[in-house]
């Protein structure tokens, strides 16, 4: 689960209080007015409070009061909390005083059939699984929604409260009152933000007014860790502020030492390119490291939109990022500038501002902006340079992985920054952690769930440049760590790790991230436990997240009908041959069933924007998909497979462009993954398709690195994929390596791998075919290899 783009927590309600007898129609969704538009209510205004309500659901509609407690008296063993009348409680299956979910739906997503009709039954609508027209008639008494629960506490399954959906557990609603109360600190912050004075620092964007928060309310507290290097939040300010001033002279800004109104002038410090103007974009080419977040801050605060670009990059990709993005300046680390030399020429050709964050450089014109930045003064400099028109702007560019092509600028609005501060609240961690962070700072998982979750919280963050597995558990038992945020191959590669004195007695309670494999996931809990594993699944760029709040190993999430009204999604028939999702007679998409893998896709509103890419409008075609469910509808295309199953958790399938097609059988590279990481010589497995010559679809091929002092057995390994796996998805070919090739973002090299194929004339790696006449894998040898291509040799 690349991250993430992080689920919407603000959305306005229409007006009214608590469940309506008969909920009116979802209003039209209107452009923004006010910066805080998304967050307000028609008709209010910054410094106007509004109830406190998050996507669909009130406090008052759940029961809960203003004040975030539950009201009226406890419940007792085999009693939750539901919703139902204001300050009522209901007994577990109680359905006539629970009631069913609210209905007030984004104007994007279609209405669900049921309805509270009152004494005229439930009203004509649009079914919440497959979106078919429903009739108008009264609910027989098993399509109620029922509750799950039991005496002293233990869960026992009851009927689904309607199809296509969960019941609902206590773990869906303790975590929508987690939802709630994170979106009333987020709305109190926002407002007060809008409501402060301009002229000081708690009136600028949602990161500068939050570090100056922090800094006032805790200001010896250690925000940052880095080596022997610590930071207090008072300490961050004042290097964030001296950064800010020294961009604000680039842009010909000049408050004084002491603050102050300021005025443009002529910026003279940047040598031949024109001075950066408001809302330029400033590209950081640096590895994870304080320097990062002090430029990083101090340009939010600068008014000016930073550019992760990720720091493995040069040549074409490089270019190709900065013009994506319009960066008008580059701010690389010393260390690389050996390796960005032959890229200086086109660099100084596009007109850039060049500087170095450090003083190892003679190279003339790249100045070092850690000196400029040291010989400002630390006061904050005025709100009103940072402040955003509207909180849909765009603040930051975070580039894509490019694992299938050249990366792309994912816009990322003050909006989004704001909603990551809720990050670690909803995961459950809080003030006093201390969370481990290796992850590269230009990915989002590392800088806004990482990082901005951090700040949201107000909690110390231990970063590491690059992940040690071997070093993780001496860091965790020297810093405190109680918190560890994971991507991808982390935890596979602590478990694979030879056990060491310190990992015992360690203070982590909590991992949290994406991407971790239901057999890592035990191995992890086992040795390393007892500790909470909470998996999410996100996107960049997308607007929908899942979050495994219940723990359930190998699940992503959870589609019970509480979190699908808060966080809409569905999950949407696809087929693997055309590419394309598959649409009915009336050319709407078609629902998946319990257990089928479908699209994931989410409406798209104002509450769940997508903002596209920087560089043109042809790179968002293929997000976007029109007509889903009615006619006008839009919906977020993340690319990724998902399957729900009848107890509605939700777990990773693949990607699209990751499933190929063999034999007419679709073959999911996850699958086939996990079937051969469960062989004990096997430590690691990367599956793709490649193409055949003379055959249709792509072949199975899977790369394998052997545990050590293992050594690779054939004859097991075709045992064991003849018994667990169906034959069509059976691996074809093996590659022997000594490690996977991945991005910096430890996500598998599949495309690469595609590409270079089986031909042992051009591979070095030892290579293996399948040999399904004499059932064995053979070693693929030059004469193999054109036998296939003959025809000779049967795959």
């Amino acid at each position: 689960m690349e991250s993430i783009h992080w689920p919407q927590l603000l959305a306005p309600l229409p007006e009214g209080r608590g469940l309506r007898r008969r909920p009116s129609r979802a209003r039209a969704v209107r452009a923004p007015s006010h910066p805080l538009a998304p967050l307000l209510a028609p008709g209010e205004g910054a410094g106007q409070a509004r109830r406190p309500e998050f996507l669909g659901v009130s406090g008052e509609t759940l029961g809960w009061p203003r004040a975030g407690k539950l009201c009226g008296r406890k419940p007792g063993p085999g009693r939750v909390w539901v919703p139902g009348r204001r300050g009522a409680s209901a007994a577990v299956g109680r359905a006539e005083s629970a009631g069913p979910p609210p209905t007030h739906l984004l104007a994007s997503a279609p209405r669900p059939w049921w309805g509270w009709g009152g004494g005229s039954g439930w009203e004509r609508g649009v079914c919440l699984r497959t979106r078919a027209p429903g009739k108008a008639r009264s609910p027989r008494k098993s399509e109620r929604p029922q509750f799950s629960g039991g005496s002293g506490g233990a869960e026992r399954r009851t009927r689904a409260p309607w199809p296509g959906s969960c019941c609902c557990r206590p773990a869906d609603l303790a975590f929508a009152v987690r939802v709630l109360r994170c979106n009333r600190a987020l709305r109190a912050r926002a407002l007060a933000a809008a409501a402060a004075d301009p002229r000081g620092p708690e009136g600028g964007c949602s990161l500068a007014w939050r570090l100056a928060q922090l800094a006032r309310q805790r200001p010896a507290h250690v925000f940052l860790i880095h080596g022997a290097r610590r930071f207090s939040y008072a300490e961050a300010e004042r290097q964030s502020n001296r950064a800010a001033r020294a961009f604000l002279r680039a842009r010909g800004w000049d408050a004084g030492p002491g603050g102050g109104a300021g005025n443009e002038r002529a910026a003279g410090a940047a040598g031949a390119a024109a001075p950066l103007t408001p809302g330029a974009t400033v590209a950081l080419l640096l590895p994870a490291c304080p320097e990062f977040l002090w430029l990083w801050f101090g340009l939010a605060k600068a008014g000016l939109r930073a550019a992760f670009v990720p720091a493995a990059l040069r040549r074409g990709p490089l270019l190709h990022c900065l013009r994506s993005c319009g960066a008008r300046a580059l701010v690389l680390a010393p260390e690389l500038l050996e390796s960005l030399e032959p890229d200086l020429p086109a660099l100084r050709a596009m007109g850039l501002h060049l500087w170095a964050a450090g003083p190892e450089t003679r190279l003339a014109g790249i100045s070092d902006v850690l000196a400029e930045a040291s010989a400002e003064a630390d006061e904050p400099v005025p709100g009103y340079l940072s402040a955003p028109q509207s909180v849909m702007d765009t603040c930051l560019y975070i580039f894509t992985s490019g694992t299938t092509g050249l990366p792309k600028a994912a816009r990322i609005s003050h909006l989004k920054i704001l909603q990551c501060q809720g990050f670690y609240q909803l995961c459950g961690a809080h003030q006093e952690d201390v969370i481990y962070l290796a992850l590269p700072l230009y990915h989002m998982s590392g800088s806004l769930l990482g990082i901005v979750g951090c700040l949201g919280i107000g909690a110390t963050v231990v970063l590491k440049s690059k992940f040690s597995a071997g070093q993780f558990w001496d860091d965790c038992q020297q810093h405190g760590v109680t918190v560890f945020q994971y991507i991808g191959e982390l935890c596979r590669y602590l478990v694979n790790q030879p056990p060491s004195q310190a990992e015992r007695g360690h203070k982590v309670r909590l991992v949290v991230g994406s991407g971790l494999r239901p057999d890592t996931w035990e191995r992890f809990v086992r040795r390393f436990g007892p500790l909470q594993v909470l998996e999410t699944y996100g996107l960049t760029e997308g607007n929908v997240a899942t979050f495994n709040y219940t723990g359930q190993p190998g699940a992503v999430g959870r589609a019970s009908w509480l979190y699908k009204h808060v966080f809409p999604f569905s999950l949407i028939r696809y087929d693997v041959t055309t590419g394309e999702p598959v649409r009915d007679t009336q050319g709407h998409c078609v629902a998946t069933s319990p257990g089928e893998p479908g699209l994931l896709v989410a409406p798209v509103s104002q509450q769940s924007p997508f903002l596209g890419y920087a560089g043109g409008p042809e790179l968002d075609r293929g997000k976007l998909l029109k007509d889903v469910f009615r006619p006008g509808d839009v919906f977020f295309n993340t690319g990724d497979l998902l399957v729900c199953d009848d107890q509605g958790f939700l777990r990773f399938h693949d990607r699209t462009g990751d499933t190929f097609r063999w034999k007419g059988e679709n073959v999911a590279t996850t699958e086939v993954a996990e079937a051969l990481e469960s062989l004990d010589f096997v430590q690691e497995v990367n599956v793709y398709g490649v193409t055949v010559p003379g055959h249709e679809g792509r072949a199975g091929m899977a790369a394998l690195v052997l545990r050590p002092p293992h050594s690779l057995d054939l004859e097991q390994l075709y045992s064991h994929v003849s018994e667990n796996l169906p034959p069509y998805a059976w691996p074809r070919f093996l590659r022997l390596q000594e490690s996977l090739a991945t991005t910096e973002t430890f996500k598998q090299q599949k495309v690469r791998m595609t590409k270079e194929g089986f031909n042992p004339s051009a591979l070095s790696d030892p290579l293996y075919v399948l040999d399904r006449a004499g059932g064995a894998y053979l070693p693929l040898t030059p004469a193999r290899y054109s036998a296939l291509l003959a025809g000779d040799l049967r795959i």
